[in-house]
């Protein structure tokens, strides 16, 4: 049997975003934007900064002003943050952000605690921002999280999944990234989200973002590359967590996704060994250990 893989991959390092916006400990402005300068500096061309999004609802995140002023900007990347309104956008610009996210779930009940608005009414916000986008020449992308399940309401439809990706899509989105958001998926139903998906838009727009609770991603993120997929979001030590998914862990661990990706002949841009140094940092800050298994190797070194 043969498998067509892509040649490389674009990889979306959400760590300093979804990862830190659920830890218990805080992470100070000048650590942050040192992570965030370090995950450059190991090649990684997209990073998503921060969120502009009320500080009452993700404290960990309240500094999002001075991180996104701070970071010393390098030609060739871009710097994204979430942003769940218009006031979010506004911010986003006046930092000068290169692009925006948005984010919606495929489940009404994770809509109402994440963003305190049911489906139709927070696509309906979103279309007004990305409307303004448009006109400022913004690059956005979509977050359809809770694709694969939701912890509220149980099993997602495929259909109401490829109905939201065709609605971003018609709005102007760059990409949409379909969410694993409590890491509940097989790579099976990862072949027919994504078949079915990329039967309305096209397949240079459909991005992963899959997290490993149950340790799945890996597996899910290759049956997605045998299907073309080339776009992926990942986050350093798999950091993260959703703080309206109960019992959801980090994404994906970007050192893992690169091992693989590399192991396998797939071109990321990254170096390896300046991404763990980068994410051994965080680590000692966060005074707990990651959950990337290639980190462990660098623990405890060869045997």
């Amino acid at each position: 049997m043969n498998f067509s893989f892509p040649q490389s991959v674009k990889l979306m390092e959400v760590g300093p975003r979804d990862g830190l916006q659920n830890e218990r400990l805080l992470v100070d402005t000048m650590n942050k934007i040192g992570f965030i300068e370090g995950l450059v500096a190991s090649g990684l061309k997209r990073i998503e900064v921060t969120a502009f999004v009320n500080p009452k609802w993700i404290p960990p995140l309240a500094d999002q002003v001075e991180v996104a002023k701070g970071i010393r900007r390098q030609k060739g990347v871009s710097y994204a943050a979430l942003v769940p309104n218009m006031k979010g956008y506004e911010q986003a610009l006046n930092t000068k952000m290169d692009e925006v996210a948005f984010v919606l779930a495929a489940s009404d009940t994770h809509n109402l605690k994440n963003i305190n608005a049911k489906t139709d009414a927070a696509f309906s916000r979103y279309a007004e921002v990305a409307m303004r986008a448009l006109d400022d020449k913004m690059p956005f992308r979509a977050y359809i999280s809770c694709a694969f399940g939701c912890p509220y309401e149980g099993d997602v439809a495929v259909s109401r999944v490829v109905h939201l990706a065709k609605l971003f899509n018609q709005l102007g989105a760059y990409e949409i990234s379909i969410g694993d958001t409590i890491g509940i998926g097989d790579p099976k139903q990862t072949l027919e989200l994504v078949q079915a998906v990329a039967e309305e838009i096209s397949l240079d727009k459909i991005a992963l973002h899959l997290h490993d609770t149950r340790g799945m991603a890996l597996a899910n993120i290759f049956a997605a590359l045998s299907l073309g997929v080339k776009s992926f979001d990942a986050s350093a030590g798999g950091l993260g967590g959703c703080p309206y998914a109960p019992g959801a862990s980090g994404n994906v661990a970007t050192e893992d996704l690169v091992y693989m990706l590399q192991a396998m002949g797939i071109e990321t841009g990254v170096d390896l060994d300046l991404l763990c140094h980068v994410s051994l940092k965080m680590e000692k800050l966060l005074k707990r250990q990651l959950s990337s298994k290639l980190l462990s190797t660098k623990r405890i070194g060869p045997s």
